[in-house]
């Protein structure tokens, strides 16, 4: 799977656009009155100031070369602060043969950089954020966390490793980008923060658009 663009919504958008523009030097590729744009690798992040009278924040993961993982963390920690879990700030997942840190950005969205030693290319140029492959996760966080599943499955993203779908917590896709589809109220890892429902619409493989609405509902539309 290969998700090309994230449509987030946030109520920080100057502060927002501050911190991924100049603080994490993040190519802007598009702005406007109520939005802006960065270029993630081959993936668009976009965040649009919300109507709504909400804080809206999700979790999201950006895919790090395979063997530049030590590189980005000493970047990142020259720029922002890591979170920790258990007195570390990172991780190794093994059934991803991967490596993660994580920090939060001004409106506390939880942001990940992964790199997935199997399935992501090495570079050879030094680590900055054009180094950064694409958009490798995101969250559908969902009361409806079966039929949103359901919905996935049938239009071709499945449970990773064709597993069945469980009641609280799965990742839908393949390869280096995946769904993290899960129930409300489930705390972020290396976070003190619950997960919770807010919309956002993701563009996957040129040709699905995958919106969740404020209620956790999900539509799928053919671009």
């Amino acid at each position: 799977m290969m998700i090309n663009q994230a449509v987030l919504c946030t109520h920080l958008l100057d502060e927002m656009k501050d911190f991924y523009v100049n603080s994490l030097d993040f190519p802007l590729t598009a702005v406007s009155t109520d939005s802006f744009s960065i270029k993630v690798g081959e993936s668009e992040l976009t965040f649009k100031e919300t109507s709504l009278h909400t804080k809206p924040f999700y979790h999201f993961a950006f895919n790090v070369p395979a063997n530049r993982f030590m590189e980005a963390k000493k970047w990142a920690t020259q720029r922002v602060f890591l979170n920790t879990e258990e007195n570390k700030d990172e991780i190794y997942f093994e059934a991803f043969d991967a490596h993660s840190f994580y920090f939060e950005d001004p409106a506390h969205n939880i942001v990940e950089y992964i790199s997935r030693h199997s399935d992501c290319p090495p570079s050879n140029d030094p680590f900055s954020s054009k180094s950064l492959l694409s958009i490798g996760e995101i969250n559908l966080t969902t009361p409806h966390v079966r039929s949103v599943g359901t919905q996935l499955i049938n239009s071709g993203i499945t449970v990773r490793n064709n597993r069945p779908l469980n009641e609280t917590f799965n990742f839908l896709g393949s390869g280096s980008a995946f769904f993290l589809v899960g129930a409300p109220k489930r705390r972020w890892f290396f976070s003190d923060q619950d997960s919770d429902v807010h919309p956002l619409t993701v563009k996957v493989n040129h040709s699905l658009a995958v919106s969740l609405d404020e209620k956790g509902m999900l539509k799928i539309t053919q671009e």
